[in-house]
C-alpha cells in the first residue's frame, strides 16, 4: 500500500513535469505557424484590398479578425509536432530522458500524455471546425463578396444546397446545379416536398429564372413518392412557380456549397444527393478529410515525440526546420490521396485516412527504436 502511495504520486508528478515541457513550445509553435500563414497570405490579402481597392480600415480588420480562427485551426497539428520535438528534444540534451530511463521509464509511459493531451486538441479542432471557424469563414466570405468586391453580385455557383424548416421539422429541399445571381438564371434544379419527415412529392426542371421578383421553373416534371418508396410520374410542365422567396442575391448568400457544411450537414447533403444519383465522390472524399484532418495532430505528436527523444542535438531553430518538412511532406501526402479519391482510384475513406496512416506507421517504427 505505501509503495502504491508512493508510486501515484510521482506518475503523476511525471505527467505534469513533461506537461510543462510541452506546453510553452506548443504555446510557441501556434503564435509563430499562425503568424507566418497570416503574414504569408492574409496580411497579403488585405494589404492588396487597402492599396488598390480603397477598402476601410473597418472593413479589413473585421476580415482579420473572422480569418484568425480558421488560421489557428490549421496551426494546432504542426504545433503538436514542433512542441514534442522541441520539448522532448531539450529533455534529451539535457540529460533528462536518460535519467527517466534509468529509473525503468519506459518510451510508453513518457509519451502518454503527450498522447492524452494531444487527445485534446484532436477534440477542439473537431470543435471549433463545427462551430466557430464554419460561422467565422461564411463573415470573412460574406465580406468579400457584398462589402469588398464594391457589392457586386457574385458570379457563378454550383451545387447549391436550402432547406426550408418548420421549427425542428424539415418541410422541403431545394437543389440547384448552376445559379448564375448576376442573370437571375438556374440550371438543374430538383425539389424535394416532405410531409410528416416523409418524402413525398419531387419536382424536377432543367433550367429556371427571376422575373419580376418571383422564380419560375421551366421544362420539368412533378413525381408522387408513396409510403412505400414507389415513385409515380404525376404530370411534365413547360412554366411552373417555385415558391422562394430569395432574389438571387438572397439565394446566393444564404445557400451553403458542400465545403461551407458542418459535418452533419455535409453528411445529410450527401445522402440527399445520392438518392437523386448525384455523384458525391468528391463530396465524401471531404467528409472524411474533415474527420481525418484533426487526428494529424496525435499522429504527428506520435512521431515528434518518437523524433524528439533520440535527438540529443538541437534548438528551436532545427525543431521548426524538421516540423516544417515533416508537415510538408504529410500535405504532400494529402494532396495527393485527395486526388486519387476525387478521381475514383482510391475510396474515399482510405484517401482521407491514408496520410495519418502513412505517418503513423513512420511514427510507430521510430518509436519502437525510441524505446529500444
Amino acid at each position: 500500500m505505501a509503495s502504491e502511495a508512493v508510486r501515484v504520486p510521482a506518475t503523476r508528478l511525471l505527467d505534469r513535469f513533461i506537461s510543462r515541457e510541452l506546453a510553452q513550445p506548443f504555446v510557441f509553435g501556434v503564435l509563430i505557424f499562425s503568424m507566418l500563414l497570416i503574414t504569408g497570405d492574409v496580411l497579403f490579402e488585405i494589404a492588396k484590398l487597402v492599396i488598390e481597392g480603397g477598402v476601410s480600415l473597418w472593413t479589413v480588420s473585421r476580415l482579420f479578425l473572422y480569418k484568425i480562427p480558421g488560421v489557428v485551426v490549421l496551426t494546432l497539428p504542426i504545433s503538436c509536432l514542433l512542441a514534442t520535438l522541441l520539448g522532448f528534444g531539450t529533455l534529451s540534451m539535457h540529460g533528462e530522458i536518460n535519467a527517466l530511463r534509468s529509473l525503468g521509464v519506459n518510451f510508453g509511459r513518457i509519451a502518454r500524455p503527450v498522447l492524452l493531451a494531444s487527445l485534446g486538441v484532436v477534440a477542439a479542432t473537431l470543435f471549433l471546425n463545427e462551430t466557430i471557424v464554419p460561422a467565422t469563414d461564411q463573415a470573412a466570405l460574406n465580406i468579400l463578396r457584398y462589402e469588398v468586391s464594391g457589392k457586386a453580385i457574385p458570379g457563378l455557383r454550383e451545387n447549391i444546397f436550402l432547406r426550408d424548416k418548420e421549427g425542428s421539422e424539415l418541410k422541403r429541399v431545394l437543389y440547384v446545379s448552376r445559379l448564375n445571381p448576376a442573370t437571375g438564371t438556374m440550371q438543374d434544379i430538383l425539389v424535394q416536398d416532405f410531409e410528416k419527415k416523409r418524402l413525398a412529392r419531387v419536382s424536377t426542371a432543367k433550367k429556371g429564372r427571376f422575373t419580376e421578383g418571383q422564380w419560375w421553373m421551366e421544362d420539368g416534371k412533378v413525381f408522387e413518392v408513396h409510403a412505400d418508396g414507389t415513385v409515380k410520374s404525376l404530370f411534365s410542365f413547360r412554366e411552373q412557380r417555385l415558391a422562394l422567396a430569395l432574389s438571387p442575391k438572397e439565394l446566393d448568400k444564404t445557400s451553403k456549397r458542400p465545403k461551407e457544411m458542418g459535418l452533419f450537414e455535409l453528411f445529410r447533403h450527401i445522402r440527399l444527393s445520392e438518392d437523386q444519383g448525384i455523384d458525391t465522390r468528391d463530396m465524401q472524399v471531404l467528409f472524411h478529410m474533415r474527420l481525418a484532418i484533426p487526428w494529424a495532430a496525435l499522429v504527428l505528436a506520435l512521431l515528434g515525440t518518437s523524433m524528439g527523444v533520440r535527438s540529443p542535438r538541437g534548438g528551436r531553430g532545427v525543431s521548426l526546420g524538421v516540423s516544417v518538412t515533416v508537415v510538408f511532406a504529410y500535405y504532400v501526402v494529402m494532396s495527393f490521396s485527395r486526388a486519387f479519391g476525387d478521381g475514383g482510384y482510391l475510396h474515399p475513406v482510405l484517401a482521407a485516412w491514408l496520410p495519418n496512416l502513412s505517418f503513423l506507421a513512420v511514427g510507430s517504427v521510430l518509436a519502437r527504436k525510441a524505446n529500444g
